[in-house]
């Protein structure tokens, strides 16, 4: 399946404000809980596989929430439902977004954050599709407001983008460059961007280029990781390395 030749429908906007999320998972810290993460699961999968990644992680400081997206129509599927945080016809700077599936995912997720207790740390991942929703709920951290410019509520610490991308780059970048609290905001917060060369479903170009959006709209601690031969999938070593970065980021305790 590939993003890229396929156009944007507008089929589904009504629909779309019934839409509920499917269950959520969590699993549980083994140790002291020092952060919380919300990972979100790529398109037309869920919560449940997810965890079940998460679960052998070696971080037990960290507790994971896993929720389920939405079912519906998605464009790049010929308008067939399945689980997606947003409606999705191509991967293009000049491509049409689905603002408003966007900000409803968005806000669902700093919800499940937003309950926290206040000494912990707060982040966003996910895989693929959840990439693109962990990055665009960085750039409504960055601003202070969701695309429809409700105020967003939630501190992020890091966030992590496996085979992902950026969406609606081009107005995002240039909302986040026009102001010098939203660059404070980004200069602040650790991004870290992991993608594959061989991917024939999110192409390493469009992790490229997101890194590089990002990049000059003030997100200063970026990495951006190319793991040869890797198609649309992780692998042992990749998530290795998400938890070597975030017990540097987020200076967890007890782990390895």
């Amino acid at each position: 399946m590939s993003y890229a030749h396929s156009s944007m429908s507008s089929g589904s906007r009504t629909a779309r404000r019934t839409l509920e999320f499917g269950r959520t998972h969590v699993v549980k810290p083994k140790g002291k809980h020092q952060a919380t993460i919300i990972w979100l699961h790529g398109l037309s999968d869920n919560g449940l596989s997810s965890s079940q990644l998460l679960e052998s992680l070696p971080l037990p400081n960290i507790k994971w929430i896993c929720p389920t997206a939405p079912t519906r129509p998605v464009a790049v599927l010929g308008g067939f439902p399945c689980t997606a945080w947003f409606d999705v016809g191509e991967l293009s700077e000049d491509g049409p977004d689905d603002w408003e599936g966007l900000d409803a995912s968005a806000a669902h997720i700093a919800n499940l954050l937003s309950t926290e207790p206040p000494d912990v740390k707060l982040g966003i991942g996910g895989f693929s599709m959840g990439a693109a929703m962990a990055l665009y709920s960085a750039t409504c951290f960055a601003m202070g407001r969701y695309g429809n410019g409700n105020l967003y509520p939630v501190n992020l610490r890091a966030v992590i983008g496996l085979s992902g991308w950026l969406p609606g780059s081009r107005s995002l970048v240039n909302k986040i460059e026009g102001s010098h609290e939203a660059a404070r905001r980004a200069a602040s917060l650790p991004i870290f961007l992991c993608h594959g060369s061989c991917d024939d479903v999110v192409p390493y170009k469009y992790g490229e280029k997101s890194a590089q959006s990002l990049s000059s709209a003030g997100f200063r601690y970026l990495t951006l990781k190319p793991f040869e031969g890797l198609g649309h999938y992780t692998i042992p070593r990749e998530m290795d390395e998400v938890c070597n970065w975030l017990i540097a980021r987020l200076g967890l305790e007890g782990s390895r």
